[in-house]
């Protein structure tokens, strides 16, 4: 049994995530529903529990807040959340485990057995580490760190230090500018998706760059980049005009 905490400032939706874990996760064991971050905090430590479902937004001080001021971590968090942009994105940076107002029992399923799993091998704090520090830097992505998830637990890199991303089948390899290779057992357009609002190009369908890393473009029929680490890259014809704009977009010629 996994002992957990529902932390949420809304009674319905205490007693709705408390209805849908009796229903459909009946190894978890909810230990004590706050509905505000002090008195979760104080249960935290009373309790230590395995789990906490944290809303992310309350009055006064706020789930991450709180987290922040918590000295040791070792439990998992599964964030609940309505809709913001900047802490979804923070969220997903993160790797960590949430939910989206109102919950859907299949979202939560899900997550519980993730956590579970986890729970299986060893506790680690790194992904709230990770989510704390994107959260304080929302709305600059490129400030933010990703959250790789490997065979043996994380690892967490910033964004600037990746040269570039490869398609390998259905994973993908991180290439940073230390020269360390990374691979993810992801395939390619799930980072795509995820980096879209940043300083990343996917200039060929095996290919998500990082222009930053950019030193020079050769022009041809779609081109080739060579990035920092002296990698040659193909442009893809189709790719080519909107490549450019980009460039032009965050580097001013």
């Amino acid at each position: 049994m996994m002992r957990a905490i529902l932390v949420d400032d809304e009674p319905d939706g205490i007693r709705t995530l408390q209805k849908l874990l009796e229903l459909h996760c009946p190894d978890v064991e909810i230990v004590a529903t706050c509905s505000n971050a002090k008195a979760a905090e104080q249960k935290i430590r009373e309790l230590q529990p395995d789990l906490v479902f944290l809303d992310v937004q309350m009055p006064g001080k706020s789930g991450l807040e709180m987290l922040e001021e918590l000295s040791e971590k070792d439990f998992e968090v599964i964030f609940v959340t309505a809709h913001n942009e900047y802490i979804l994105q923070a969220l997903q940076f993160s790797a960590v485990d949430y939910l989206m107002k109102p919950v859907d029992e299949d979202r939560l399923t899900e997550s519980v057995q993730r956590v579970k799993k986890k729970l299986e091998f060893e506790k680690s704090g790194s992904q709230t580490e990770a989510l704390l520090h994107n959260i304080n830097k929302a709305g600059s992505p490129m400030e933010m760190r990703l959250c790789l998830p490997t065979l043996k637990g994380f690892t967490i890199v910033k964004l600037e230090d990746i040269v570039y991303c490869e398609a390998q089948r259905s994973y993908t390899n991180f290439r940073l500018a230390n020269n360390k290779a990374i691979v993810i057992s992801k395939p390619l357009f799930d980072y795509d998706r995820l980096l879209s609002d940043t300083i990343f190009f996917r200039v060929h369908k095996s290919f998500l760059i990082n222009l930053m890393h950019v030193k020079e473009y050769m022009r041809g029929e779609g081109g080739t980049v060579i990035m920092s680490n002296g990698m040659e890259i193909e442009v893809s014809r189709r790719k080519k005009e909107l490549f450019l704009s980009k460039v032009k977009e965050y580097f001013k010629y």
